[in-house]
């Protein structure tokens, strides 16, 4: 878009300005905003029982080593499980997997019924048909405000043509891509 001089713009409605302190329900209202992929965390208690959860804190961290990260709530229950656990699987959810988010989402049920998955190379469970996942170490833990955050190392990880099921303003989406001009694959 070029501005040329004395023509007029429609710009959009400002932001509207809050203080995160102050106001929470803004602040949620403003973190919503941005749109992020959504995976399932799985792993194994020590008793080898699986357990997985849906989260959308997923992120990469760094190529060398291969690190990746994602949080947990102080207040979850399955936090000193995932906190001690050796290994854990990262699964990142195709556009037409939102049973399997909403599935591990629910609290009281058992999250892996009907689910199809197998044992990864150190035995924690790989979700069938994720569009990516990646079998980590659990390398660090860094608690920080009211989350932990968890730092793995990629140990191995397996990827699939598709698109990723997309969490943004508190609901699920699927989005085409747009190619820029000039981006770099």
């Amino acid at each position: 878009m070029t501005f040329q001089p004395g023509s007029s713009v429609t710009l959009p409605q400002p932001p509207v300005l809050i203080t995160p302190t102050q106001d929470e329900h803004g602040y949620r209202s403003a973190l919503a905003r941005f749109a992020t992929g959504v995976a399932v965390v799985t792993s194994l208690t020590p008793q080898g029982t699986p357990i997985g959860l849906t989260v959308s804190s997923f992120s990469t961290l760094s190529l060398h080593p291969p690190l990746v990260l994602w949080s947990l709530g102080l207040s979850s229950s399955l936090l000193e499980i995932f906190q001690n656990c050796p290994h854990y699987a990262i699964n990142v959810l195709r556009e037409d997997q939102l049973d399997l988010a909403l599935q591990f989402a629910r609290r009281g049920v058992d999250r892996f019924a009907g689910i199809a998955c197998h044992p990864g190379g150190t035995g924690v469970p790989i979700l069938d048909h994720a569009l990516a996942w990646f079998e980590c170490k659990n390398r660090s833990r860094y608690p920080e405000g009211d989350h932990t955050i968890l730092v793995g190392e990629v140990e191995r990880c397996a990827f699939a043509e598709g698109l990723p099921l997309i969490h943004h303003s508190r609901d699920y989406y699927s989005s085409a891509p747009h190619r820029a001009a000039g981006a770099e694959e």
